[in-house]
C-alpha cells in the first residue's frame, strides 16, 4: 500500500514538474493561440489574445491566477491591457473558468484606479 502511496506521489509531483517548466516565463516567447473559429467569425481569439500578448509576461501572470485563484501576480500594464479586451472575448478566451473574468476585473479596480469599462 505504501509503494502505492508513493508511485500516486511521484506521478502527481511528475506532473507538477512538467507544468511548471511549461509555464516558465521567458524561456519561450509567448505566441497567442491559433483561432478555432474561420476566418469570419464574430469572434476572433487572436485579435482577443494579442492585447495580453503585447504585454511582457502577463499571459504568464493571468494563467498563474487561473491556476492558484490567487491575484497578487497580476501587474498594472496586465490590468490595463486586460481593460482593452471586448467583454465578448472572455467567455471564448477562458471557457472553463466563467468565474475569473470578473475576479480578475475586480482585482484590477482595486490595483489601477478608474481603468476604462470594456468595450
Amino acid at each position: 500500500m505504501e509503494n502505492k502511496a508513493r508511485a500516486t506521489l511521484s506521478i502527481v509531483l511528475l506532473v507538477l514538474l512538467c507544468v511548471a517548466v511549461s509555464f516558465t516565463p521567458g524561456v519561450a516567447h509567448e505566441q497567442p493561440p491559433r483561432s478555432m473559429f474561420p476566418p469570419n467569425s464574430p469572434i476572433d481569439l487572436e485579435k482577443c489574445w494579442s492585447s495580453l500578448f503585447n504585454v511582457h509576461g502577463c499571459v504568464f501572470e493571468l494563467y498563474k491566477s487561473v491556476f492558484t485563484g490567487k491575484f497578487g501576480n497580476v501587474g498594472v500594464a496586465c490590468c490595463k491591457a486586460y481593460s482593452t479586451i471586448d467583454a465578448n472575448c472572455w467567455p471564448h478566451m477562458f471557457p472553463l473558468n466563467p468565474f475569473f473574468p470578473p475576479l480578475l476585473k475586480d482585482n484590477c479596480a482595486h490595483i489601477v484606479p478608474n481603468l476604462p469599462a470594456h468595450k
